[in-house]
């Protein structure tokens, strides 16, 4: 079993930065992908960025490349979501989720979620 506890949203204007956190209980962090999702009010849930269990290799979704960097600690068990140049329709609940095994873009691969974390980007 694991949990999984975001931080590190807010309110930010459009361009702005904010980094995300994502903790994670048990022993076994380092055995598990993680991934980034989003969702707005309104709209389904989409892929933001994922990262293989060393950290090595890493997706993301076109429309964040170059703007948003995904990484973790295996010692700390968790991992980051560094956002920059905000844009307001980016405002969503970000959330983290981990799985055992490779790193996918598909939601319904991850076992354990967080409760996620408000980002609201003002314009």
């Amino acid at each position: 079993q694991v949990q999984l506890v975001e931080s590190g949203g807010g309110l930010v204007q459009a361009g702005g930065s904010l980094r995300l956190s994502c903790v994670a209980s048990g022993r076994t962090f380092s055995s598990y992908a993680m991934g980034w999702f989003r969702q707005a009010p309104g709209k389904e849930r989409e892929f933001v960025t994922a990262i293989n269990w060393s950290g090595d290799r890493t997706d993301y979704a076109d429309s964040v490349k170059g703007r948003f960097t995904i990484s973790r600690d295996n010692a700390k068990n968790t991992v980051y979501l560094q956002m920059n140049s905000l844009k307001p329709e980016e405002t969503a609940v970000y959330s983290c989720a981990a799985r055992y095994g490779a790193r996918t873009n598909s939601a319904f691969e991850y076992d354990y979620w967080g409760r996620g974390t408000q980002v609201t980007v003002s314009s």
